[in-house]
């Protein structure tokens, strides 16, 4: 008998319909990652009991861990489903289910839409309209920018903001989650970017910032890209009572 993969898949047919389980099996292939399961699921959507069913509806681009969208729970534990691969995971049957964090679009997709919310208010990007009348930007020493690039391989994938325990989309005003606060510390590294350092800190120094992250660490054991997000924090928090200190003292 040719081997199969048994994958369970939470589903969910609307915003506001109530979701259910539904299993599946695929042919096994040598290589295939999640992705590939679920492609396999919509050339032929049949569930496991026989019956043709509408086909799982999942988000994904670029299929090579870059775009951050293809992220979901796998066994419980938030990852990407493109560089998961079927032989690496426990045997038996594999659980897919949206992340929770997020509210469900359908299936295993989820609405992120708070995240880049989240980092339109630390103002996660460079200001540079008309700075090319200004010639060349400023030169960094290769340590900088090596340290830099850490921070930069961030997708927005969503994992950190899944794992943390202290972040619910629907709770904005609660936290800002792990990521925002990140791309906050990344862009304040770059000369260009420290002319809106202030802007920033403000943003981070608000009711829903940096104060409610608990320190749980569950970030950096999730993150794909492994980026040190605690170091982040921790530098994050100096450069956030360096700024509290100097407008207390009026300086």
């Amino acid at each position: 008998m040719s081997r199969e993969v048994h994958l369970r898949i939470r589903r969910q047919d609307a915003p506001d319909s109530r979701p259910y389980w539904q299993d599946f099996r695929v042919p096994w292939k040598k290589g295939m990652n999640i992705i590939s399961c679920l492609q396999e699921i919509a050339r032929n959507p049949v569930d496991a009991s026989g019956q043709r069913v509408s086909p799982p509806v999942w988000d994904c681009s670029c299929l090579e861990e870059v775009c951050g969208a293809c992220t979901m729970l796998i066994n419980g534990v938030p990852r990407q489903s493109c560089s998961t691969l079927v032989d690496n995971l426990p045997q038996g049957t594999i659980t897919l289910e949206p992340i929770g964090k997020f509210p469900v679009v359908r299936d295993l997709m989820v609405d992120r839409s708070a995240m880049f919310r989240a980092l339109r208010e630390v103002r996660a990007w460079l200001p540079i309209d008309g700075t090319h009348d200004l010639g060349p930007g400023p030169r960094r020493p290769p340590a900088d920018v090596d340290e830099a690039y850490v921070y930069s391989r961030c997708m927005t994938c969503g994992c950190c903001m899944e794992a943390c325990p202290n972040y619910d989309a629907r709770e904005f005003e609660r936290f800002i989650g792990p990521a925002p606060l990140a791309q906050a510390f990344y862009f304040g590294l770059h000369p260009t970017g420290e002319m809106n350092a202030d802007d920033r800190l403000d943003a981070v120094m608000a009711a829903n910032g940096i104060t409610g992250c608990g320190n749980a660490q569950n970030c950096v054991e999730v993150c794909p890209k492994e980026i040190p997000l605690s170091e982040a924090f921790a530098r994050l928090n100096r450069q956030v009572n360096r700024k509290w200190f100097a407008e207390l003292l009026g300086r």
